[in-house]
């Protein structure tokens, strides 16, 4: 009888993972696959072990093999491999999987993570058509309007997305994401506010920390929006700690990290002339530093097409180092660069990115952190443009403080954490310069904000791209945007008299001390 022998080998590849022997558990779960050959579930589980073992090619090769029969799978498999697609970057496979389940009509909770996953990979009118069918299948489902009211905001369809935020509030009052969802799409006002239902939900009794930091970030933004800025810093400094308390950061391993970039040998490469192909512009810098703003400009070229925020490059050195870190770059990839193939790192990129592309000669890949990855970026892809957004240190730091990220900027909720990480972005900017001089454009906000036209011919000239009018206007563009400024950029290019952070200068003391402390010159208010 395999059922025994199958509960048995199961309770051991468990036993295994809980104490981290990887190779044990994946052992017991091949046994598995020998009894029960082709399971998709049991490859996809092979395949979470072999990541947890640093085996990233191996990792990737299972979840193919689940993908090339996926269609048929319905359920938790399908959610299953819909994750693993996301996470080794697979990004057409998961679209294609997603159309053909789209037209088989599976069912909604696979719709929602369709939608959810291809929003995230900034494929935002096929998550449109996936949310839209989960909210015919599931009418009375919470989480398809949730997601739908999300990607409907990306398009910049305000009021539709309000609706459907609205809709599952009013079945479920402590959704904390559709509060925070319905706060960030337009400003509030002293006649129309959620800032008591906030309140109220705050002091409920028994929330999770994670909704409870949640709901106190709508709550800042809200009181924000008031002019309320003590009560705005109360609801932050309450999101930053509860959230604060979840996340894994030390500041010395962001140094150790610089330090390692740092210390890489500079490879002889210079910018090459392109010949044919799609030519890549990436736009780095801090996050909240206006990067979207910088790449929906560009969009209103007809020859640039922006694409959002992508890890397809770490996917490339991901591969290239047979490793999957957490984030954009660990130490470990930089160390196995050493022996990489960065012309294949290269051409895995651009190929990997065809999918995404039309007839644009350009294309620009907006992913902020990816100033970790410039030296890797200059070796693999000489031809590409590199655009370095720079803004006000502490308009930055403040604007990163005040916004709720994913896990990936763990060191973004404490002022003292923030101050360093930005101490070690302007050290290795600054190493990058040197390392490849004329491969980076310094590109700054204020100029941009300040006169557009100007700098726009100038980021157009660097990137050898015509300038045309409709660059300076980011209305131009009707793409759909999911970063954090998917409102703002949908307006007219804004210069602020007076910084954001100015009202709550007497709370950012500590993290205005340790910029100067590092050496950042703080730029004088207005008089």
């Amino acid at each position: 009888m395999q059922v025994p022998a199958l509960r048995r080998l199961s309770q051991q590849a468990a036993r295994a993972a809980d104490a981290g022997d990887w190779q044990a558990a994946g052992d017991a779960i091949r046994a598995m696959l020998d009894m029960r050959p082709g399971d998709p579930a049991l490859m996809l589980e092979l395949s979470y072990v072999e990541s947890l073992a640093g085996r990233y090619r191996q990792a990737l090769d299972w979840t193919r093999r689940v993908e090339e029969g996926g269609t048929g799978l319905r359920g938790e498999t399908a959610l299953s491999l819909l994750r693993r697609l996301r996470t080794f970057n697979e990004l057409s496979a998961l679209q294609r999987l997603a159309m053909h389940w789209l037209q088989a009509g599976v069912e909604a909770q696979v719709l929602v993570e369709c939608a959810s996953q291809l929003s995230n990979a900034n494929d935002h009118a096929a998550a449109l058509r996936c949310a839209e069918a989960a909210v015919v299948q599931a009418p009375s489902a919470l989480a398809p309007k949730l997601i739908r009211g999300q990607v409907l905001g990306h398009f910049g369809h305000v009021d539709a997305a309000a609706a459907d935020f609205e809709w599952v509030l009013a079945r479920a009052p402590g959704a904390a994401s559709a509060w925070w969802a319905l706060a960030r799409l337009r400003k509030q006002s002293p006649q129309s506010n959620h800032v008591a239902n906030l309140q109220r939900l705050l002091a409920t009794q028994g929330m999770k920390p994670l909704d409870q930091s949640v709901t106190a970030y709508a709550l800042h933004k809200e009181l924000d929006d008031l002019g309320d800025a003590d009560g705005a810093w109360q609801a932050l400094q309450q999101a930053c700690t509860i959230k604060r308390g979840t996340l894994n950061h030390a500041s010395d391993d962001t140094r150790a990290l610089v330090d390692a970039l740092i210390a890489m040998p500079v490879a002889a490469t210079a910018e090459v002339a392109p010949i044919g192909g799609k030519l890549p512009i990436f736009i780095v810098g801090m996050h909240r530093s206006g990067t979207t703003l910088l790449e929906q400009l560009l969009d209103g070229s007809p020859d640039v097409r922006g694409v959002g925020e992508l890890y397809d490059f770490t996917s490339a050195m991901r591969y290239a180092t047979d490793h999957h870190c957490k984030g954009v770059i660990d130490r470990t990839i930089i160390e196995r660069a050493r022996d990489a193939d960065f012309d294949e790192i290269g051409t895995r990129y651009l190929d990997g990115m065809a999918w995404r592309l039309g007839s644009e000669r350009f294309f620009t890949d907006k992913l902020p952190s990816n100033f970790l990855n410039l030296g890797f970026i200059c070796r693999a892809l000489p031809q590409a443009k590199i655009l370095h957004m720079v803004r006000n240190p502490v308009e930055t730091c403040f604007s990163n403080l005040r916004e709720l990220f994913s896990e990936a900027n763990p060191y973004s909720y404490d002022q003292l954490e923030l101050a360093d990480y930005f101490l070690q972005y302007r050290r290795l900017m600054a190493h990058w310069h040197a390392a490849y001089p004329g491969r980076i454009l310094d590109v700054d906000y204020a100029q941009l904000t300040r006169d557009p036209e100007a700098v726009m011919r100038k980021v157009a000239a660097f990137c050898g791209i015509d300038y045309i009018d409709a660059m300076c206007d980011p209305r131009s563009s009707t793409r759909a945007v999911s970063t954090a400024s998917a409102v703002q950029v949908r307006d007219q290019v804004v210069r602020r008299e007076l910084p954001k952070w100015v009202p709550y200068a007497k709370y950012l003391q500590p993290l205005i001390e340790a910029l100067r402390q590092g050496g950042v010159e703080i730029p004088e208010l207005p008089a």
